[in-house]
Parts: structure tokens; C-alpha cells; sequence
């Protein structure tokens, strides 16, 4: 298994307990395709550097995580439909 670092944007209109649920469902995700989560981390909600969908604002997460290669197609492709995430970048750590 390779470590990656996950960010991601949630739609900052959401409230603390639908913005965890999105959260959990990206950890199952990465649970689900034999992966692990080390490390969730919640960076706040902080002002975008142009407009998303009209929004100015997002709530930012990192994840610390460790998947198989093969899994990240199957992830970016989940992370893609679900509506609230704005955004989302997945980096290979170097190690």
C-alpha cells in the first residue's frame, strides 16, 4: 500500500452533522477498498480563491490515508458524483 493525502471541499452551507456524514461516507470509501485512514484533520471553512458553483467559501478537510493504487479510480470516481464536495486533489506522499 501506497500513503496518499486526500483534500477536499465540502459546500460550506451544510451543517456540522450533514458535513461528518459526508466525511464518514469518504472513509468508508477508502475502508471499503482495503484502504486506511490515519488521519483525519478539519481545516475550517476558509474563502476559495475563485467561485465553485457559485459558492465563495468551502469547508476544507485533509486525510491522511493509505490505499492500494488500484483503488484511487473507484475514490476519485465516487468523489466526482457526490453533489456537496466541491473539490478534491489526491497526492502520493513520497516516502
Amino acid at each position: 500500500m501506497r500513503e496518499y493525502e486526500l483534500v477536499f471541499i465540502v459546500h460550506p452551507d451544510l451543517d456540522e452533522n450533514a458535513t461528518q456524514e459526508i466525511v464518514n461516507r469518504v472513509t468508508g470509501w477508502i475502508t471499503d477498498g482495503g484502504g486506511k485512514v490515519e488521519k483525519v484533520d478539519p481545516w475550517g471553512k476558509r474563502k476559495l480563491a475563485y467561485e465553485i458553483q457559485k459558492q465563495k467559501e468551502g469547508q476544507y478537510f485533509l486525510l491522511q490515508t493509505q490505499m492500494e493504487p488500484s483503488s484511487i479510480a473507484e475514490l476519485e470516481r465516487n468523489l466526482r458524483y457526490l453533489e456537496p464536495i466541491l473539490r478534491h486533489l489526491i497526492i502520493v506522499v513520497e516516502q
